[in-house]
């Protein structure tokens, strides 16, 4: 296995170990073994650990105030700002860090649109997080790589750790993005999440000038080539609901939406597995194979057998694999504008119905609150209060821009092509989380079958007292006692209050939003 001849001069790295560029997915999993990075699990899924962050580490996230971007960024808790002399001294730390280590290299693109497609490079001190980035990103044809420019590098060092009292930062941990010199630094944190969320918060704040509309959701297209886009939190459903048998999958997270249609940003998927089975998400079950990263299951040492069951280092359990490990995926990562948008919502509270339909103004409304309800604790604490979650345009924390950017573009896109706009449950009917259950899959299944075939724009709709939007009052696969969800209380007193309660939520957390959408208002809910 040889090092590639690849400078890295021009990104600061001066006097690394050897460079291996762009090795393919076999290559890069023995480098990993070898290295002692992971493990192989019997479905040859290679297994890793990221250690105490299992996760994002949002308070770390910082951007560099640099003329340039400075006015355009929505400063604040998720952007939150460091000078470019901070910058700079974490940018020395992490090239001291590489200096005589191996370094792994992918030169990739995202954006599956040609017109809207733009180089990276990913410089990785571990096998598999190159790896990663290779099963995640767009792979490249190798005539694609004479001339490969990168227009954004994520530098990842997780290993590195950065000294709060010197460096100005919150932790050791440290994601600093500077849109000046089109670079991330990571360091801190062994998390591959925070790689691919860091190229799509760069997206987030280039595509929009373009006239893009830059979405974290999910894409499938029928077979009459009808295209849906899937919007939710994590945990909502985005993975499952879009990888459908009887539709292709376009992508399941990241996506633009041009002049052309919808493009997947990315090439490979970034599903959650805690719970997995493959009774329930078959496709997302064959695709953890050889060439997948599987990040903090827990996994027998003598079987090699993953229980996906087994939450004990964390619920956000991840498995990472390129789309073509779907059978029916769309490899091209096109498709054309969008006929139906489903907003999606584990809400915990039962106050939601399965699904109802939102006109223009409500469908920018919860786009702008991106809501959910999470439990307090895991699912077997079920005693537990529910906790409202809301992220703008369901992704605030890859946000640059101000949210009322992305909604206006989503909106624009939608009258421009008359598209439909529902909102789907997939949290709990008869009473909150604790009292009631889970909607069943099969219902979720259903509402989007009929969302996608047009069967709901025919049915009629009663409108909600509280949250104002269209409940259908019959749907395909769905009983009709479970469409109307105060009916499935037992005390619908009680549903009431929780209703009322639910819906101050939403105005207090939109008051944030009263300089830049006050006209919005009146599309929430009501409290009264």
């Amino acid at each position: 296995m040889t090092a590639a001849h690849l400078s890295l001069e021009s990104h600061g790295l001066v006097g690394t170990g050897p460079v291996y560029r762009n090795l393919p997915a076999a290559a890069l999993v023995e480098m990993s073994l070898r290295r002692g990075e992971s493990r192989l699990a019997n479905t040859g899924a290679l297994v890793t650990l990221t250690g105490k962050r299992t996760g994002r580490s949002p308070n770390d996230r910082y951007v560099v105030k640099e003329p340039a971007s400075e006015s355009k960024i929505a400063w604040g808790k998720v952007n939150q700002p460091i000078s470019r002399e901070q910058f700079q001294k974490l940018r020395q730390r992490v090239a001291d860090h590489f200096k005589k280590r191996e370094v792994f290299v992918f030169d990739g693109f995202v954006g599956a649109d040609t017109s809207h497609r733009l180089p990276i490079r990913v410089i990785a001190e571990q096998a598999w997080h190159a790896l990663f980035a290779r099963q995640l990103f767009r792979r490249p044809a190798p005539e694609e790589l004479n001339g490969h420019e990168p227009a954004f590098t994520v530098i990842s060092a997780p290993n590195c750790l950065a000294d709060p009292a010197d460096d100005g930062t919150r932790s050791e941990a440290f994601v600093a993005v500077d849109f000046g010199s089109r670079t991330v630094l990571i360091g801190g944190t062994h998390y591959a999440g925070e790689m691919k969320k860091s190229v799509f918060s760069y997206l987030n704040y280039v595509l929009p000038q373009e006239g893009v509309c830059p979405m974290h959701c999910s894409a499938n297209i029928g077979k009459d080539g009808d295209v849906a886009l899937f919007f939710g939190l994590s945990g909502t459903g985005k993975t499952t609901l879009s990888a459908d048998p009887d539709r292709r999958l376009i992508g399941d997270d990241e996506h633009g939406w041009g002049d052309n249609g919808v493009f997947n940003f990315e090439g490979g998927c970034y599903a959650k597995c805690i719970r997995l089975s493959h009774e329930r998400e078959p496709q997302i079950w064959d695709a953890i194979r050889f060439g997948t990263v599987v990040e903090n299951v827990v996994m027998n040492p003598d079987t090699r057998e993953v229980d996906f069951d087994d939450d004990a280092i964390t619920e956000n359990t991840r498995a990472a694999y390129p789309v073509d490990f779907i059978a029916n995926a769309m490899e091209s990562g096109v498709g054309g504008h969008p006929r139906s948008i489903v907003f999606l919502t584990a809400d915990a509270f039962g106050v939601m119905p399965p699904v109802a339909r939102l006109d223009e103004r409500q469908a920018m409304y919860h786009f702008l609150s991106g809501y959910t309800a999470r439990l307090a604790g895991t699912e077997a604490g079920m005693g537990r209060e529910p906790q409202a979650t809301f992220s703008a345009c369901f992704g605030s924390p890859f946000l640059p821009l101000s949210p009322r950017i992305y909604a206006e573009l989503l909106a624009k896109k939608m009258r421009e092509h008359n598209v439909r706009c529902y909102l789907v449950s997939t949290g709990w009917v008869g009473g909150p989380c604790g009292v009631g259950s889970r909607i069943e899959l099969a219902y979720n299944r259903a509402s989007v079958h009929a969302i996608l075939k047009g069967e709901l724009d025919r049915v009629p709709m009663a409108t909600d007292p509280v949250f104002g939007f269209q409940v259908p009052k019959r749907c395909p696969g769905v009983p009709p006692q479970v469409l109307d969800i105060r009916k499935t209380w037992k005390n619908p007193a009680e549903y009431d209050a929780k209703a009322r309660e639910v819906a101050c939520l939403f105005i207090k957390n939109f008051e944030q939003f009263q300089d830049t959408a006050a006209d919005l208002v009146s599309a929430g809910p009501q409290a009264g």
